[in-house]
């Protein structure tokens, strides 16, 4: 057993697991934070995205020692109460789920999406980027549409801050 010591969207969080645990475990199994989800178990759908230490990841395939003293944001932590982050938001209003499993993943990867590209999307970049999320329901449609929408909105909290 070892002992992880992280931050998980904004509260530290001391652990002790197997060292072999996947971060994707660790978020579900030990800390009970289900949005995260195991999709594929071979990183190819993004179901498991989060963020650490502010980029997009891939939890089933990184080790928990890899984690250890790292900022985690999950799904969980992206609203601040009841506000959604303008990609919840977004993904929302311009019906970028249906099912809502790749949801989590889709959002967290596309809000590194637009930190990476600022205000320089437009849709051909988003559908490259999201190349590693699988959605099987959708066709991506409005996904895209969601991604574009909530890029403006963030730039736009941005320019405001």
């Amino acid at each position: 057993m070892t002992t992880i010591n992280l931050t998980v969207n904004g509260k530290a969080v001391s652990v002790d697991v197997e060292d072999r645990t996947l971060l994707v475990h660790l978020l579900r199994d030990h800390l009970n934070l289900t949005g995260t989800h195991v999709g594929c178990d071979t990183s190819q759908c993004g179901a498991c995205v989060v963020h650490v230490d502010g980029r997009a990841v891939k939890s089933c395939t990184m080790l928990v020692g890899e984690a250890d003293g790292t900022s985690v944001t999950t799904i969980e932590g992206l609203a601040q109460g009841d506000q959604l982050h303008p990609m919840q938001a977004a993904f929302r209003d311009n019906h970028g789920l249906q099912c809502g499993f790749c949801t989590p993943g889709m959002i967290m990867s596309a809000i590194d999406i637009v930190k990476r590209h600022g205000g320089k999307l437009d849709e051909a970049t988003v559908r490259h980027e999201l190349e590693g999320n699988i959605c099987r329901c959708t066709g991506y449609h409005n996904i895209v549409k969601s991604v574009l929408d909530a890029a403006g909105r963030m730039n736009l909290a941005n320019a405001a801050e």
